[in-house]
């Protein structure tokens, strides 16, 4: 690392010499690599862009100069590459740096983007209010890619940068993935689209020299600009849909040729109004491995940095997946109903949905990075007849809320949510955390909310949502392994509205809901071993929407301490429903709710270790109880 290991900040990359920078390239492909090979992260998105974030520090004078990154999984490079090289290790470990680039860790960081399709929309607010606030000389790059662009919310972006006064420069990383392949119209346009670089190249010398003898004031700028565009399209028979909104294209180039890039870059720093660089990138670029398999190679989990063998645990008596008992379920159940279909944003590999999309691709649907539409799209088969299975990561369905409550719930249609990692996720930290849905949904009309304590009432729960006319239906369930070895078990329907008494007990009652109850079970046995007279009973409810009233009126009558425990925010879940339905029925019991705080954002860490910070842990569970019994 004879060049990296002088860098700790941009400036330091900046001493270099242009023809040093493919040998730091080189370098910071190996660093990350690595690093990356034992303290596992998201390898292939940030080999993908390592000669653009070289060359984007190069010329920008970051961090008064502002990139908005958009995915944020691109970003290690960037991390690196801005004083983090040393704690880099700590990366996604509790206490270490963050997951995604935050303005809370460095302000080499402009903005948050665990998410994505953020960075057009932050990125023109951050150019405007540069030009409000005097920074007339700042300079202003939003980088987006991995399939970012089939979000909605960057085509709002693009239209408001062509109608406000910018000079932003927009990266598009076109790899052709976001973590499967992307997907989509957009994704044929991008393949499709070609612009002549000699053409381009002209036609900056001719506005340069235009602008310097003050021939190009705003407006004939504007106007140039669209004549430039319409003899373009004349002459190619190509529709440029950039151009078409006053952003200046540029491109596609090789963004693998880290010298052409700041050349390039260069070039468009100096000029004014709103850029668009398209680059052609390849995802794992540089580590062989990870080129030929990129969606495994997104986050491969350890390996053998020099062999690329990826160390995976093949122990045959480890429980399945969550998410993968729900795509052998999913399959399972439409070879029994052809009306079932399959719809996930972008994430067929990540929820497994990709078991029936190989057998049955004419049923299954990958949208992109598109979680409104993928609920309005599934509405609209429901509409008329249809049954979609729409499998949605709890926290990206934050971005259709409207959507669910507009488009399916005020019609009561048959859409089936499958929320996958709900709850705590570990190491991806608070932008990806499955904290608000149960609290969020509640309140909301039509829905029914359920959680399966393991993998049998997983499948369950799913039979039970496809039966005929039970209307919108809300299963969510955590990410990582369930806790039963033989996870098959007969399809059978679960009555909407009830749970089930686990164990029963006299002097404290814990309520559940969700895999989380599985704790309550390990909380239950230790209090058996250490507090043999605290007699406790559990309830799975099971269905946070509609309540079990018939389980809550005997724990009203029986119990006068409730303890209620749910992975996801405390405040307007479970136990606030339980509380509300007692004070509602004349029951008094003192409630005791634990779950994830709505104070603060939990950070990142191992699940264990996070849930023992929130309170979600066996010992947590039943130090509880025993201080409730004591006041009994």
């Amino acid at each position: 690392m004879e060049l990296l290991s002088q860098i700790e900040y941009p400036d330091d990359l900046r001493r270099l010499s242009v023809d040093q920078l493919p040998q730091l390239c080189d370098e910071l492909r190996q660093d990350i690599v690595n690093e990356l090979s034992v303290n596992p992260g998201h390898l292939a998105s940030s080999l993908g862009v390592v000669e653009l974030t070289v060359a984007l520090h190069y010329v920008f004078d970051t961090p008064e100069d502002r990139i908005v990154w958009d995915v944020g999984h691109q970003a290690y490079g960037h991390k690196i590459l801005t004083g983090r090289r040393e704690q880099f290790s700590t990366n996604r470990k509790l206490g270490g740096i963050r997951p995604f680039p935050s303005p809370a860790e460095s302000p080499y960081d402009t903005f948050a983007c665990g998410h994505a399709s953020n960075s057009v929309s932050a990125a023109l607010g951050m150019a405007v209010a540069a030009k409000k606030l005097g920074h007339d000389d700042r300079h202003v790059v939003a980088v987006i890619g991995d399939g970012a662009l089939s979000g909605g919310l960057a085509f709002e972006g693009l239209n408001n940068v062509s109608s406000s006064p910018n000079d932003m420069i927009i990266v598009l990383n076109d790899n052709n993935m976001s973590i499967d392949r992307s997907v989509g119209g957009m994704k044929q346009y991008l393949l499709n689209l070609n612009t002549n670089e000699t053409y381009n190249a002209l036609r900056f010398k001719i506005s340069h020299w235009m602008h310097r003898r003050g021939f190009l004031e705003d407006d004939r700028r504007k106007g140039l600009i669209r004549l430039s565009n319409a003899l373009k399209s004349a002459i190619s028979h190509q529709q440029n849909i950039f151009d078409g909104m006053n952003i200046r294209y540029f491109g596609p180039f090789d963004g693998h040729d880290v010298k052409e890039l700041v050349r390039i870059l260069r070039q468009m720093k100096m000029m004014k109004g709103p850029k668009l660089l398209h680059l052609h990138t390849k995802k794992g670029h540089g580590y062989a491995p990870a080129e030929r398999d990129v969606t495994t190679w997104h986050a491969p989990g350890k390996f053998d940095a020099q062999t690329g063998e990826r160390i995976v645990d093949n122990d045959p008596d480890k429980p399945q997946k969550y998410q993968d008992v729900f795509g052998h379920t999913l399959l399972e159940l439409a070879r029994q109903n052809p009306r079932i279909v399959g719809v996930t944003p972008a994430m067929p590999s990540g929820c497994s949905m990709n078991i029936m999309m190989n057998e049955m691709p004419d049923r299954t649907f990958d949208v992109g990075i598109a979680e409104g539409h993928a609920v309005t799209f599934s509405g609209g088969m429901a509409k008329d007849g249809l049954l979609p299975f729409c499998n949605i990561y709890s926290a990206f369905a934050q971005r259709a809320y409207d959507n669910i409550i507009h488009d399916v719930a005020l019609l009561r249609l048959n859409v089936v949510f499958c929320l996958d990692r709900a709850g705590i996720v570990g190491e991806d930290g608070p932008t990806h955390h499955g904290a608000f849905d149960m609290a969020g949904l509640r309140p909301i009309p039509n829905l029914t909310i359920a959680s399966p304590m393991d993998e049998h009432e997983l499948r369950r729960l799913m039979y039970t949502a496809q039966l005929p006319d039970k209307g919108p239906f809300v299963i969510r369930y955590p990410r990582g392994g369930g806790v039963l070895h033989d996870w098959r078990c007969p399809l059978e329907e679960i009555p909407v509205g009830t749970g089930r008494k686990m164990c029963d007990g006299s002097d404290v009652a814990v309520l559940s809901i969700g895999p989380i109850g599985n704790n309550v079970t390990r909380a239950i046995q230790l209090l058996s071993e250490q507090h043999p007279t605290i007699s406790v009973a559990h309830y799975d409810m099971r269905f946070l929407k509609p309540l079990d009233e018939k389980l809550l009126d005997e724990i009203g009558r029986r119990f006068s301490s409730i303890v209620t425990v749910e992975n996801g925010v405390r405040n307007g879940g479970l136990g606030s429903a339980v509380t509300e339905w007692m004070g509602d029925h004349g029951y008094t019991p003192r409630v005791v709710r634990l779950g994830m705080p709505d104070t603060e954002f939990v950070e990142h860490g191992t699940v264990a270790e996070l849930e023992h910070i929130v309170g979600l842990d066996a010992e947590t569970i039943a130090d509880t109880v025993v201080s409730l019994s004591s006041h009994s």
